[in-house]
């Protein structure tokens, strides 16, 4: 039978390399192939699907997925949920890299570790064999291997999370923790106003820093952007799909006003 080989995980190196990354990501959440391809071309550093609030199933995803494969930016894929069941189907259609939503406390963060680990490790249920993620069988050894090309990435994004960041940054198994700031600031009282939490965002990246875990957050204006690779960020989601298709259309008509 034909063999293929493990894919390697290109935004899984990066964030382990040492020194500063400073890696600007771009947010899809239109879910379309077609417009995922074309920001696949562009040149961001990473790109992450969104499954949670844009408008994707395993199918659109699954497409979105095929239509990058062909370019350097590596593609994250964020589940609906953290929920094992989501997170099994998600990498069985060949997601490698996760960021994973509402990740309150350790026993959540220990559970997403086993959700991406195959027995004895962990829980991920066995169908690389009939499956996008294991090349449906023509990848040897794809159980033994697949773990060391997937990247897990927690989402802290809650009052409660920002409580048990030391618990949750130090789970072994997570490759990065992500602070999502517009559900912090909401949860913090502050809806809409992200700025109201610089304090409790630097703190939070000093923490996830001294557990030896990579950084990432989101900011679509440059200044908040550049503060928090000042403070230390290794990924930052720099732009968003939709937030660019809504601001160009309305700049090109308003040459017309």
């Amino acid at each position: 039978m034909a063999t293929q080989q493990l894919k390697h995980n290109p935004f899984k190196a990066a964030i382990r390399q040492p020194g500063p990354k400073q890696l600007k990501g771009l947010w899809v959440a239109m879910g379309s192939a077609t417009s995922a391809e074309i920001a696949a071309g562009i040149g961001y550093d990473w790109m992450l699907i969104d499954g949670e609030h844009g408008p994707n199933d395993l199918t659109t995803i699954e497409a979105q997925l095929r239509a990058c494969q062909g370019y350097d930016t590596p593609c994250i894929v964020r589940p609906a949920a953290a929920d094992p069941v989501r997170i099994k189907q998600v990498l069985d259609i060949g997601a490698q890299s996760l960021l994973i939503p509402m990740v309150n406390n350790r026993e959540q963060a220990e559970l997403m570790v086993k959700a991406v680990n195959y027995a004895p490790k962990g829980i991920r249920g066995v169908g690389g064999s009939i499956a996008r993620s294991g090349r449906w069988g023509m990848i040897p050894n794809y159980m033994r291997d697949a773990a060391s090309e997937i990247c897990l990435i927690v989402q802290v994004e809650s009052r409660e999370a920002l409580g048990n960041i030391e618990e949750i940054a130090s789970v072994e198994g997570i490759d990065g923790v992500f602070i999502g700031p517009a559900d912090l600031s909401a949860s913090l009282g502050h809806p809409d106003d992200a700025a109201a939490i610089s304090d409790e965002v630097h703190h939070a990246f000093d923490v996830i820093k001294a557990h030896g875990k990579a950084i990432g957050s989101l900011a679509f204006d440059a200044p908040t952007a550049k503060q928090y690779f000042a403070w230390g960020a290794d990924f930052i989601a720099v732009a968003g799909d939709t937030d660019v298709y809504v601001h160009g259309l309305d700049a090109a008509l308003a040459q017309y006003k």
